[in-house]
């Protein structure tokens, strides 16, 4: 019994270790590697290939330098973010969601596209062909604040481009109490002549994790294509540069992200049932930066005719239940990790108590109880055998001292005692094992939830995605741990005692770094199992000595 009880505490303390490791591999990839230009710029000098035979995509594996230069900039300000336009290519270049702080600092606004040295991250479209603008082409932009007014739904800003005689009308719609851009682009030709070229939406971004996070809370972050397909593709910096990317490529569904912790961006089709052929796209630009879109299938506009395009962008935060209705697929950016069966249904169990109660911490609580009660009967057969073995403890230590060293005896007549009482010597390991998958998959859901971010519970605890600042709740923690161990049968070996011990204090340094709403469901697990484990051995004990009066 006691053997097998290590094994338990063994088995759950190598669940811990896969899952630091799974910090680090998972979710901390390897920097990406970088690629230097060789002499490639101009113009043209980052702009996709027009897509060749069928539809597909031309990709040059020759690396190719994001040069990005300053024009006019329009500043837009809603009721949940702010963003800069910048005119030379009419680029989406800054976004600060003003309901998010960044990692590690809670003062400064969270910003998701940004233009800084080495980390650029902007929101780019045009047209592959050379006739018609690029996003190396300068629009004609009238500078300043753009500003959401009181009794407005919606903010339009409007950049134009004139070109072979075609002008090219970029209208940015923004929406109030929306991170959705719709993007409408008009071409009028003026000319005597067709004009003809494949639109293009993509990300050009750097190769890092977002700055700021903890070591122990980054989760993937790089490019994603859905299609029906492929389902959901993540596809990693380090493989574009090495050229090894694999995803599909085709389709006439499907959009393309930039996925990080808690936020994305995705290019979406603002129409659900579209199915026009679109092709997806990555490459390596140098110098640690990295492009990602789709090219749709090109537009021939007649002289004295135009035409308008639309598509939606959305940047912002990964909350579920909004974005699972802008297109099929976009829910799974939300990142479960592999144990998903389980860490979604939890989650909406969490945020479901979370709409009753409106803290999050009381909802990690009610929802401890109520898996606590789903396993109710198996952990109440467990420990009535742990109990009945903590009975058994001065028995099983005078056949210790009598047989000494001879394993194989002591082991038969420790057998042979369980038999005799009807105890099951794998029953305690049951509530520990069961546990594993749960926690794991709640470490998840806790984890991916952006809802969590910056949520407070009470107290010190001001962001249940984030260590305990002061260590309160995992010191707690290991305190229950140990009168759990106490309650527990103690072994007749002292080393296996020694282990058990051990095991609390080995917990609780692992769980330093855990976000505080896990410490928190793993602590009140703890306090329930001890009144539940102390209730039942008060009632086998009471039994007994029953049991013993009646005999007298």
């Amino acid at each position: 019994m006691d053997t097998q009880r290590i094994l338990a505490f063994v088995v759950f303390s190598f669940s811990l270790f896969l899952l630091w490791g799974n910090w680090q591999e998972y979710n901390h990839p390897k920097p990406a590697a970088t690629t230097r230009a060789a002499g490639v710029t101009g113009q043209e000098a980052d702009v996709p290939s027009a897509p060749a035979q069928a539809g597909r995509v031309g990709t040059d594996a020759r690396p190719e330098t994001a040069v990005v230069q300053r024009g006019a900039r329009a500043r837009v300000v809603t009721d949940v973010l702010t963003a800069e336009i910048d005119a030379h290519g009419g680029d989406l270049r800054d976004m600060q969601l003003l309901r998010y702080r960044q990692d590690g600092d809670t003062d400064q606004t969270f910003r998701l596209f940004e233009e800084k040295p080495g980390h650029n991250y902007f929101a780019q479209s045009g047209f592959v062909g050379g006739q018609l603008p690029s996003h190396k082409t300068v629009f004609q932009l009238t500078p300043g604040e753009y500003r959401m007014q009181d009794g407005k739904n919606e903010l339009r800003v409007v950049l134009s481009a004139d070109m072979n005689g075609v002008r090219v009308q970029r209208t940015y719609v923004f929406h109030r109490g929306s991170y959705v851009v719709d993007l409408e682009t008009k071409v009028v030709n003026h000319g005597t002549t067709p004009v003809s070229g494949n639109p293009y939406y993509q990300f050009l971004r750097h190769g890092n994790p977002p700055e700021g996070q903890s070591y122990f809370l980054y989760s993937f972050t790089g490019p994603a294509v859905y299609t029906e397909e492929g389902k959901f593709q993540k596809i990693k910096f380090e493989d574009i540069a090495k050229g090894k990317q694999d995803y599909v490529r085709q389709a006439r569904d499907g959009w393309l992200g930039m996925v990080q912790h808690h936020f994305f961006a995705a290019w979406l089709s603002p129409d659900p049932a579209d199915t026009s052929p679109r092709d997806f796209y990555t490459r390596a630009l140098g110098q640690g930066q990295y492009s990602a879109g789709i090219i749709q299938p090109a537009i021939r506009v007649e002289p004295g005719a135009e035409k308008t395009l639309s598509m939606r962008l959305y940047a912002g935060p990964q909350e579920l239940e909004k974005i699972k209705t802008l297109a099929p697929g976009l829910n799974l950016v939300v990142d479960y990790g592999w144990l998903k069966i389980l860490a979604y249904p939890i989650f909406v169990a969490l945020s479901w108590l979370h709409r009753l109660v409106q803290n999050w911490g009381v909802a990690i609580i009610l929802l401890t109880v109520l898996i606590k009660l789903a396993f109710y009967p198996l952990s109440a057969a467990s420990y009535k055998s742990m109990a009945k073995m903590r009975k058994l403890a001065p028995r099983l230590q005078r056949l210790k001292e009598r047989y000494g060293d001879d394993r194989q005896k002591l082991h038969e007549q420790m057998m042979k005692i369980y038999q005799e009482e009807k105890i099951n010597p794998l029953g305690g390991c049951l509530p520990i094992l069961i546990q594993i998958p749960v926690f794991i998959a709640l470490y998840w859901a806790l984890l991916g939830a952006v809802e969590l971010r910056q949520a407070p519970f009470a107290l010190w605890i001001t962001d249940l995605s984030k260590p305990d600042p002061y260590y309160v709740l995992p010191i707690i923690m290991a305190i229950t741990s140990f009168i759990q161990v106490k309650l527990s049968p103690s072994s007749p070996d002292p080393v296996q005692q020694k282990v058990m011990m051990a095991m609390p204090i080995i917990f609780s340094v692992m769980f330093l770094f855990f976000p505080a709403g896990l410490v928190l469901y793993w602590l009140v697990n703890n306090v329930l199992s001890i009144l539940q484990q102390w209730q039942i051995n008060r009632m086998i004990e009471v039994g007994a000595k029953a049991a013993n009066d009646s005999k007298h």
